[in-house]
């Protein structure tokens, strides 16, 4: 009977391989069997988009973790203990960044996490924000995010393109030896994305310019705007504390009317109540659901990144469209 010898391999990362005599050859080839190849890169993404983009580019060499999931709003996440847990094992961490995830900092530090913090937007087309900040919606009510800048940058497709080199980058700082599959991950879906970008255009240059105004509950979409020749109202300037006033509502209702806004639109992220009062104070109907800070649950209309806005923009064209 053949003898099997045993020997031991430390691979790249500094683990001990235990195999026998009878792998020779494919250690010579440079292929190692499934059983011995390395573990794929432990990646937390901030929010649910942020996680799309990073699947897209890691594959199946990157086991992900996304904390604030599907139709959630980062802006008020409460992180949970298995949060800090994930921080704690991961490789890299994925982040919007321009102060988007206000929980996240304070959780990296509880964590005790070592893994680089990767702030996504580094590079973007980054609007300023002329009011320091902007509002959402939580429960009806209106809570400001106080930032300098406008965090919404992948509303912007030619932003989310630099949101995905940033990624590949990390991946690549993290696992050398797959650098040439996240990079090539990364310019097929960046090529994707372009394609996107000019069916999104396309769709929305069918809409007469005198009905490109509608309004929404939270002002997301500013890059949406630039990109797209839309225009968004919102109720910013609205109380933090408390549900609109009457008064507020009211500005808002004359800003419409003066611009001629043509469709209301309801977030994903937000109760409706408030959204729903303006469209009836207005006169107008509810065009649609917008997809601004998360992604739809699996069964939804914006699983992925793209679907999200491809989704949007079909809502939003058909609703200005519409007479």
């Amino acid at each position: 009977m053949r003898m099997l010898f045993i020997a031991a391999l430390r691979d790249t990362l500094g683990r001990t391989w235990t195999i026998g005599l009878g792998l020779a050859p494919l250690l010579v080839s440079g292929v190692l069997p499934a059983a011995a190849e390395a573990e794929p890169l432990h990646v937390v993404a901030s929010f649910s988009i942020i996680g799309d983009l990073a699947r897209e580019v890691g594959g199946e060499h990157v086991a992900l973790t996304t904390l604030v999931g599907p139709d959630a709003d980062a802006h008020v996440y409460e992180p949970r203990p298995v949060d800090a847990k994930a921080l704690a094992r991961a490789d890299v961490i994925l982040a919007n960044g321009l102060s988007f995830e206000g929980f996240l900092p304070r959780l990296v530090a509880a964590s005790g996490a070592s893994a680089p913090l990767v702030e996504l937007s580094e590079g973007a087309d980054i609007l300023t924000d002329p009011n320091g900040g902007h509002y959402h919606f939580n429960g009806g009510k209106a809570v400001f995010h106080a930032t300098p800048n406008d965090p919404h940058a992948w509303q912007s497709i030619a932003n989310a393109k630099v949101y995905v080199r940033n990624i590949a980058k990390a991946f690549c700082d993290a696992d050398r030896p797959h650098c040439p599959v996240f990079e090539a991950n990364a310019k097929a879906y960046g090529e994707e994305l372009s394609g996107l970008d000019a069916e999104i255009k396309a769709a929305l240059a069918a809409v007469p310019t005198d009905r490109r105004t509608g309004v929404v509950g939270h002002n997301a979409f500013r890059y949406f705007e630039r990109d797209y020749g839309v225009t968004f109202l919102s109720p910013q300037g609205v109380s933090t504390g408390s549900e609109a006033s009457a008064a507020n509502v009211a500005g808002l209702i004359r800003e419409i009317r003066e611009k001629r806004a043509v469709a209301v639109f309801a977030e994903n992220i937000s109760n409706t109540r408030l959204i729903e009062r303006i469209a009836s104070d207005a006169g107008l109907e509810l065009g649609g659901t917008l997809y601004s800070d998360a992604l739809s649950a699996a069964g939804g209309p914006a699983p992925t990144y793209a679907e999200m806005m491809r989704a949007n923009a079909r809502t939003i064209a058909t609703a200005l469209a519409s007479d």
